[in-house]
């Protein structure tokens, strides 16, 4: 045998020797790698409607806490079936989505247009999500309020009102009140409106329109709101006069974006800069949710990841996500490069109140999703629905073990309970997987993933917090 052949097939040999033996450690290496992570679900029905109550929470000079309600409990469709106010609730959503991806894809620096131009300044108000009680005026006129996180300017339906939609509460008369203050068109306050507009008596106008076609016009005036028993003076906010839309019954909207006229930015100094909110599981919990102003805000088992500022567009909370992990894995495919945040005000992942599922970049969803799926093959899958492509038959189950969720923002692991990431859309047993995907390059942390977490919004330094089981 020639010298070169038989050392082509010592080679060959010991090749496939290599080969067998690497093949056999990968075998060994898999069998001793770490199992998926399971967390329990306790599955539970569609909530229902709850009746309102408004009982006292601690007030003081340096912190504000209020009651949170679901529009569920305001809305016209009250006493329909939890099946069809869930249904509602995902047809408010879509639009929602919808006009968050617009705005963010559309916004441009602040200071353009004329007042008589339609300006884009907030997202749909049918489809916010929670609301409260506040006072307007001396003395205070208690009125329902849309709270949002995605919209900055706060406003009100006035009397006299040429058009306003129906709300709960009668319309709130500015005469009747010995603290309102019209703004003058030369005011600083009043220049920061987008487009201001200025009246015969050189009074500011505002105007505000919405993803969804529904606006409020009326003029920019300066008020005391009453929060319980702690008074915030001066507060600018818009007196509609003109009013269309689908709101839910409130009277108007109190804007918690990051915008300069936001609630949070002008009573800021007031209570450190900071706010909270705690959304609780209406399936699984009576408590009502809350929100908290100044330093009792904050969380001590928070953990915190920096805001993200979009040059273009001021009102949202950017957030830096780098990864998702599913039964303590991290999934492949799902890196920070699918959702950032460019220099020009692309992309990037916002926290939003009013949004209710979470959207995710496509690609990411798909991995996520996947990833889940394969580590839950015990759960009997079936037929889609809504926007949720992924659900299971969890009929007279008592519980079941499900692959845990983590998000991976910048600094902050945020551990998923089960219960907000696959939730009941009937009352026969049909869960799905509460994530959606995009084709927009905006992703979106919606408040079914948020509940239970005591949000925490440290705008003094700039940062957002989690603290779980913060509810209680």
């Amino acid at each position: 045998m020639p010298p070169s052949l038989s050392l082509t097939l010592i080679t060959a040999m010991n090749g496939k020797r290599l080969s067998l033996f690497l093949s056999f450690f990968a075998a060994i290496a898999v069998s001793f790698a770490a199992p998926l992570q399971y967390q329990t679900l306790i599955p539970t029905s569609l909530p229902s409607p709850q009746t309102l109550s408004w009982p006292n929470l601690q007030q003081s000079e340096s912190t504000l806490s209020v009651n949170l309600h679901h529009v569920d409990n305001l809305s016209p469709a009250f006493n329909s079936s939890p099946h069809s106010l869930f249904k509602l609730r995902l047809q408010r959503d879509a639009a929602r989505a919808k006009a968050l991806s617009a705005m963010a894809a559309s916004s441009k620096p602040r200071g353009g247009g004329d007042f008589s131009s339609s300006v884009t300044s907030g997202i749909a108000q049918g489809s916010g999500e929670y609301f409260t009680r506040i006072g307007f005026g001396t003395p205070p006129r208690n009125v329902y309020m849309v709270l949002d996180t995605g919209s900055d300017v706060v406003w009100v339906q006035c009397s006299p009102c040429r058009k306003c939609y129906s709300q709960t509460d009668p319309l709130f008369d500015p005469k009747k009140s010995t603290s309102f203050l019209g703004v003058a068109c030369a005011s600083p306050v009043c220049r920061l409106l987008d487009s201001p507009g200025c009246n015969a008596r050189r009074k500011c106008l505002y105007q505000v329109s919405y993803g969804d076609g529904s606006f409020t016009v009326g003029e920019f005036s300066t008020e005391t709101l009453t929060f319980r028993r702690t008074k915030v003076s001066n507060v600018a906010f818009g007196c509609g006069h003109d009013n269309e839309g689908l709101f839910v019954g409130a009277a108007g909207l109190l804007g918690l974006g990051r915008g300069k006229l936001s609630f949070p930015t002008q009573a800021g100094g007031r209570f450190g800069k900071k706010f909270s909110y705690c959304l609780v599981d209406r399936s699984a919990s009576s408590n009502p949710s809350s929100m908290v102003f100044g330093d009792s805000a904050a969380s001590r088992n928070a953990v915190y990841t920096p805001l993200l500022t979009n040059p273009k567009l001021d009102t949202f909370y950017y957030l830096g996500l780098n990864g998702i992990s599913v039964g303590g894995k991290r999934v492949p495919g799902i890196t920070a490069s699918l959702f950032k945040l460019d220099g020009i005000g692309n992309g990037g992942v916002i926290l939003d109140s009013g949004t209710s599922v979470t959207r995710l970049t496509r690609p990411a969803y798909v991995s996520l999703r996947d990833a889940f799926v394969a580590g839950a093959p015990n759960l009997k899958r079936d037929l889609e629905f809504s926007l949720f492509d992924t659900c299971f038959d969890l009929s007279g189950k008592t519980e079941v073990k499900v692959p845990t969720v983590v998000l991976h923002f910048e600094g902050a692991d945020v551990s998923l309970p089960a219960s907000n990431y696959l939730i009941p859309v009937d009352s026969d047993g049909k869960f799905c997987f509460a994530f959606a995907g995009t084709n927009t390059g905006l992703s979106i942390i919606g408040n079914i993933q948020q509940q239970s977490f005591r949000v925490v919004f440290d705008l003094a330094a700039n940062r957002v917090g989690f603290a779980p089981r913060g509810c209680v």
